[in-house]
């Protein structure tokens, strides 16, 4: 009995094994991007002869940051976009929305709870903690709700119509951002600085912790909205964007899942907006700008539609040759950032991520191009 069982367990521990190498078999080239995103502020600190939190490595840590916070909205947008087939021009609604809940909350109601309510545990106040978690639950919350109002339009009103209806929402959600009425509140066209966040989440004081807690978020996001695509609703999502009369013949509620896909893509893009907002200490009207739904619109057909991992690459090209172009163009760098868009668009009409996927499909399909050609050689 004994040796029966002890021959159960080693297999069952040979079958773990082997499903934990088949998953880095295929998954390899994301855990090494993951391990050298880990590893990158040391090998650049250790290159740079620099300390990991000063000069060049601390400030290209901040690069990133901005870099997977965007990740996360740009991915969010591909969620609509992409998967579920729906053109918005509101989304930077959304990311707004987080932002400003965020800062609301931290810059008017914390404050006081955490000085009425204090929740020691040592010398780490557990108050400033829930403060930050309570700030993304409200994130979520106001995340939903302009979901759910846009998921109303989306029911009357497709296609162009629809696409500028959403425009003209968070058009009046910017301006209401920017309104004096609220200026005690929301600070108006200056929008909310110095929020207080807790002094060990402090972006300036501990970059490298805020590096590590934004990059576990994009890959918690990732992982989540990958999960929400293969779901059997995410295969209704591409279902209504192949052909939403066959949803509906089938008897799926195109609404319904239309509602689905906007509150869950708000609610991502809201955490985002959230995130942004501990980054910067602030929330401002530009967070809420349309120019902001053409930046998550630009970094998710650079990457490539419909594919998640697509938006990232958008949104590190986006963000690295930006910071370049401004340094070698100056203030001419959306020009030439433009031309470079249309060039990419006309020669990779898929994306970077879409074009490649693409091109592998066929080279399984049909043999590598450059062996084809090998073997030609060798015939000839």
């Amino acid at each position: 009995m004994n040796e029966k069982s002890s021959q159960q367990m080693n297999e069952k521990a040979h079958r773990r094994v082997g499903k934990v190498w088949g998953f880095v078999q295929q998954r390899w080239g994301a855990l090494a991007v993951l391990l050298g995103l880990i590893l990158f502020p040391y090998i650049f600190s250790l290159l740079s002869g620099r300390p990991v939190t000063a000069g060049p490595p601390k400030f290209w840590q901040g690069q990133f940051i901005v870099m997977f916070i965007m990740a996360i909205y740009a991915m969010s947008y591909d969620l609509l976009l992409g998967y579920t087939g729906i053109l918005s021009f509101g989304h930077a609604a959304f990311f707004g929305g987080g932002a400003y809940a965020m800062a609301l909350f931290l810059k008017h109601l914390a404050p006081d709870l955490v000085s009425r309510y204090p929740l020691l545990l040592g010398t780490f106040n557990v108050t400033e903690l829930l403060m930050i978690l309570i700030g993304f639950v409200l994130a979520m919350v106001v995340a939903v709700v302009l979901g759910l109002l846009f998921s109303v339009v989306s029911a009357r009103v497709k296609g162009a119509y629809f696409a500028m209806i959403t425009l003209a929402m968070a058009q009046a959600i910017h301006i209401l951002s920017k309104a004096t009425d609220f200026v005690q509140w929301t600070g108006a066209d200056e929008g909310l600085h110095g929020v207080p966040i807790p002094f060990w989440l402090n972006p300036t004081r501990y970059r490298l912790r805020f590096y590590f807690i934004a990059l576990a978020f994009a890959v918690i996001m990732y992982l989540v909205t990958r999960r929400i695509v293969n779901s059997p609703t995410g295969r209704v999502f591409v279902a209504l964007r192949d052909n939403e009369s066959r949803v509906q013949m089938i008897g799926y509620n195109p609404a319904v899942y239309r509602a689905i896909a906007f509150t869950t893509s708000a609610v991502i893009a809201g955490l985002a907006g959230a995130l942004f907002c501990l980054w910067t200490m602030s929330a401002t009207p530009t967070m809420t700008s349309s120019f902001l739904t053409i930046d998550a619109l630009i970094m998710t057909v650079l990457g490539g539609i419909g594919t998640l991992t697509g938006p990232i690459f958008g949104a590190a090209l986006m963000e690295f040759l930006g910071h370049f172009f401004y340094q070698w163009f100056g203030p001419r760098w959306p020009l030439v950032f433009g031309v470079l868009f249309i060039v990419l668009v006309i020669f990779l009409p898929y994306g970077i991520v879409g074009t490649w996927q693409l091109r592998r499909a066929e080279w399984k399909y049909e043999g590598n191009p450059l062996k084809r050609w090998l073997g030609r050689k060798r015939e000839a």
